[in-house]
């Protein structure tokens, strides 16, 4: 028996989602995410993992859960949690607070906290900055405003500017903004003081760092634009002098984002730059490293795309994961911009990137076969697995890659999950999964998005890179930038013609699905071709010039797209191919979603409804773009294990039990 027998064993197992060695090496501490006691809901803790022969043991515990983890200079772990303060009379639980774990022993103990709540925190030398959400006006009075305005049952925001909402959550009425504070000789944070005071939306997701002595905290800026449009600048915030803040990099139509790290001797920062495209450049993100003093910058490590970035201790050369050919290598990239190496080797994903003194790379290895483990990376890309707080798993099928050619000889590439017990004699139904995006990869393990509880079930899973995926170069993107439909169609009906060749593969019992772009493409292919018994879409693009104007961040879209109602719109949007659609579908949904919101799955709904297509609508009053609590996701795999047994194996239609 393994977890992929029942859902709710799967949900209930234990996940690592990241790591934290201090700064002399000593300790590595891990994020793991686990079952609350109820069941419902999931939550979080601390862990330490020995860099010897021991187990790993847990840190934290407490009912509302520890996020985040980051080592003082001292050796002190910081953390944020919304567990009662001990100390105060009336503690407010309904917002994190920061917290520190002393390196000497004891109880962990409040060091500050904000009406808005703790949202982030950095650390270097004695100063910590954290961020905060605060309403606008005076300081002092913040909490009385917070509570006249929950008292007088007020929810509305006024907008003056664009965004108004991010993923799940709405944006407003307070703002973001960063705080510094010192460590004091009792390991509580003193002169705590505002470094951005009336920034508007400027820190809204910032990513942030702090240099080694404390004195500059280095961030992310947003800059409003006409007509809705957004710039992200790079600026430099002194910790104390008030605040002073100073722009290092700024460039009309580029962004300079996340991730931001600053070099151990405090020279140099590095950050993401990425154009603005438009309906015929594509993005292209860079590795951007900035000088400190100047503000001088350069592009390091080629055409990789950085998704973590850690500084070599020397600070002339950095480590950056990024995707290749279906994996997440670690590559080592030398600062002055010359060719980068890559160090690991193998099928792994990397993520969460530290640097030990001694050059070592602690980080989490996973894979689309192995979930997030911690691991030891020496200089010559020698593995050392570490012990994990979370279970290795026994999987129910095998892993392999399928290569195709395509109709304009480019090379499409998938893994391909195959069921135990599949053979010529006994071929497996097959399941076409498209990834979402659309600028990504299947390179890792998801616990959200698991091939393995449909292979438990029989099924072979195709999970294929077409044209967008990233980590194949920029000829990639450009095959279907501002063209989704018609070339990923052709990519992905090439690659699941060269699957089903496999022997062990049965080409009569076949269904498609995805989510977001995935979704996009499920319903895209819905109205393209009716080879498949089934088609699963989830939290998809149905109505395209529709979505542009409702989802969050309506500003990216337009720039591949152009302005809504024009030429790309109706060459693109699926819902101009209803009429063709015959296969049965099954539309899934949250509520919550604000990235593909839910007049996509409504419109869709209906569409297929009114069309006398067979189809039903699994709707998540509470969910996201993404299926997150642990009841929710077993209804959602029961749900769609029930649909395609109906319609690819043949059986009668089952109500799942979690939804009786």
């Amino acid at each position: 028996m393994t977890p992929f027998n029942d859902i709710r064993d799967y949900v209930g197992v234990p996940r690592v989602a990241s790591l934290r060695l201090s700064p002399d090496g000593t300790r590595l501490v891990a994020v793991v995410q686990a079952l609350n006691p109820d069941g419902k809901s999931y939550g979080t803790s601390l862990w330490e993992i020995p860099l010897d022969e021991r187990r790993p043991y847990r840190l934290t515990r407490s009912l509302k859960g520890e996020a985040g983890a980051e080592f003082t200079e001292g050796g002190d772990l910081l953390f944020g949690s919304r567990r009662p303060d001990p100390t105060v009379k009336d503690p407010n639980e309904e917002v994190p607070a920061l917290w520190l774990l002393p390196a000497a022993g004891g109880e962990a103990r409040q060091v500050a906290s904000r009406p808005g709540g703790v949202t982030g925190f950095a650390t270097g030398g004695q100063t910590v900055v954290f961020g905060s959400d605060v309403l606008p006006g005076d300081e002092a009075g913040e909490a009385e405003r917070r509570t006249t305005r929950k008292d007088a049952g007020i929810s509305a925001i006024l907008h003056e500017s664009y965004p108004v909402r991010y993923w799940d959550h709405d944006l407003g009425p307070g703002e973001p903004r960063l705080f510094a504070g010192t460590i004091g000789d009792d390991d509580r944070l003193t002169e705590i003081r505002d470094l951005t005071p009336q920034p508007g939306k400027a820190l809204t997701n910032a990513s942030y760092d702090v240099t080694p002595d404390g004195s500059t905290v280095v961030t992310t800026w947003a800059v409003p634009l006409p007509h809705g449009e957004i710039r992200f600048d790079l600026v430099a915030i002194e910790t104390s002098n008030g605040g002073a803040r100073r722009t290092l990099a700024t460039q009309d139509g580029h962004d300079f984002e996340g991730p931001i790290r600053v070099s151990p001797d405090g020279r140099l920062v590095t950050c993401s730059r990425g154009n603005h495209a438009d309906t015929t450049r594509i993005p292209e993100n860079t590795l951007w490293i900035v000088d400190l003093a100047t503000g001088e910058g350069h592009a390091a490590g080629g055409e990789l795309w950085p998704a973590d970035v850690a500084w070599a201790p020397d600070g002339r050369s950095l480590y950056v994961i990024a995707d290749e050919q279906g994996r997440r290598p670690i590559f080592q990239v030398p600062a002055d911009g010359s060719a980068p190496v890559r160090l690991t080797s193998g099928d792994a994903a990397y993520s969460s990137l530290n640097v030990a003194p001694d050059g070592a790379v602690y980080a989490l290895r996973s894979a689309v076969n192995v979930p997030s483990a911690p691991v030891r990376v020496a200089a010559d890309g020698t593995v050392e697995e570490l012990a994990s707080p979370a279970p290795s798993l026994e999987l129910p099928g095998t892993l392999t890659e399928v290569t195709t050619t395509a109709d304009d000889g480019t090379t499409i590439r998938a893994w391909l999950v195959l069921p135990e017990g599949a053979s010529a004699e006994n071929p497996a139904p097959f399941l076409l999964w498209i990834h979402g995006g659309p600028l990504s990869s299947w390179n890792d393990w998801s616990w959200r998005w698991n091939p393995w509880i449909m292979a438990q079930n029989g099924y072979a899973v195709l999970l294929p890179d077409p044209c967008l995926s990233t980590g194949y170069g920029s000829e990639m993107i450009r095959r279907g930038w501002a063209n989704w439909g018609p070339r990923t169609h052709a990519d992905l009906m090439s690659i699941t013609d060269a699957a089903l060749e496999l022997p062990e593969i049965d080409a009569t019992r076949t269904a498609a699905m995805g989510g977001s772009f995935g979704g996009y493409m499920a319903n895209w292919i819905a109205g393209h071709t009716d080879r498949f018994k089934a088609i699963v879409t989830h939290a998809s693009l149905w109505n395209l010039d529709q979505f542009a104007g409702t989802t969050d961040a309506s500003m990216y879209w337009q720039r591949e797209f152009g302005i809504p109602g024009t030429e790309l719109y109706e060459k693109l949007s699926p819902h101009l191919s209803l009429a063709e659609i015959s296969t049965p579908m099954l539309v899934i949904h949250g509520d919550k979603d604000y990235r593909v919101p839910i007049g996509e799955g409504l419109r869709l709904w209906w569409d297929l409804q009114r069309s006398g297509v067979e189809s039903k609508f699994l709707y998540f009053p509470d969910e996201n773009h993404w299926v997150l609590k642990p009841g929710n996701a077993v209804v959602w795999y029961e749900t769609v294990l029930a649909f395609l047994a109906q319609h690819v194996l043949g059986r009668e239609w089952k109500r799942p039990e979690s939804l009786s």
